[in-house]
């Protein structure tokens, strides 16, 4: 039987969440409704701070900017990044880079059955 204090418990957190960027990566805002990205507006990482409710911070400058802005990872892509790579990078988030699959490579049949193997 579970009391109520081990119901309403939040399970533990081991570490800090992964982050997506590090320091000196280029980066960009992401826009939205308000504020649409502009391509030219890069930014470089310059330090990572403490997550902000479950979300990695980070201390970025543009060189047309003389201060320093903090924003969360979620305002933030990579730079050089189109929609289909966007895409890819969700899939490998989600469901890692091809971990537990194979890669099949293709076969050379003559070879196993030990034919056209050259001079011997």
């Amino acid at each position: 039987m579970t009391t109520l204090m081990q119901r309403n418990a939040r399970p533990i957190r081991h570490g800090a969440p992964p982050r997506l960027f590090g320091v000196g990566q280029a980066v960009r805002l992401k826009g939205d409704f308000r504020t649409p990205a502009t391509i030219a507006d890069v930014y470089h990482v310059t330090a990572t701070l403490p997550p902000r409710e479950n979300s990695p911070q980070y201390r970025i400058r543009s060189e047309t900017e003389p201060h320093e802005r903090v924003v969360t990872e979620d305002r933030l892509e990579a730079v050089g990044i189109l929609a289909s790579d966007a895409d890819t990078m969700l899939i490998e988030k989600t469901f890692g880079h091809g971990q537990g699959t194979e890669t099949l490579q293709p076969r050379n049949r003559e070879a196993e059955a030990g034919k056209g193997s050259g001079p011997a």
